[in-house]
């Protein structure tokens, strides 16, 4: 009984406080901003985080992959998707909204709808959008910022980012950073 007892302690402290405070410590020496968030400040202002998506309605904005945590989008405390399958109606119906609040924000845009656009990640966080959804996206911002439709391509293709380790995802377009790109534009 008392040998169990010691083991218990021996190993809490060593699985619940020592490894712990060890990979804690090696984070933040080898990995500083992923470890804390990977924040990203405009001054002395914290804007987002390059790793939790964010709503943007704007049209004037690219917008992200819709969320599927809740009580509100991209609560990072609540990350999970939706849990519905492809023969749900709720998903139907709420991909058929989503296509027509981008059908009404861009009425002259009848290209078929880019599938991230209208359905939520694995998390429900995702900050990304392929280069395909941000491409769909790019008349419309232009039209609205009254900026002519190459150099808004341009942007995109600059804040493009490449595969994992050079083969593993798609090439993928960080909504956020692509955002504050326009807004220094």
């Amino acid at each position: 009984m008392f040998s169990a007892l010691r083991m218990l302690v021996v190993l809490t402290v060593l699985t619940g406080l020592a490894y712990p405070l060890l990979v804690t410590g090696i984070a933040q020496v080898a990995f500083s901003h992923q470890a804390n968030g990977s924040l990203i400040a405009s001054g002395e202002k914290t804007v987002g985080s390059e790793l939790i998506g964010q709503p943007f309605d704007d049209p004037k904005y690219f917008w992200s992959r819709p969320s599927a945590t809740s009580p509100q989008p991209y609560n990072g405390a609540a990350s999970a998707g939706s849990n519905q399958g492809a023969r749900n109606p709720a998903l139907a119906d709420a991909v058929k909204d989503r296509i027509k609040a981008l059908r009404d924000v861009d009425p002259s845009d009848d290209a078929p709808v880019p599938v991230d656009l209208v359905t939520a990640s694995g998390s429900g966080l995702d900050p990304h959008i392929s280069v395909a959804a941000a491409n769909y996206q790019a008349p419309r911002v232009a039209k609205v910022r009254n900026v002519p439709l190459p150099q808004v391509r341009a942007l995109i293709a600059g804040n493009t980012e490449g595969r994992t380790l050079g083969v593993l995802g798609e090439p993928r377009v960080n909504v956020l950073g692509l955002n504050r790109a326009l807004d220094q534009m």
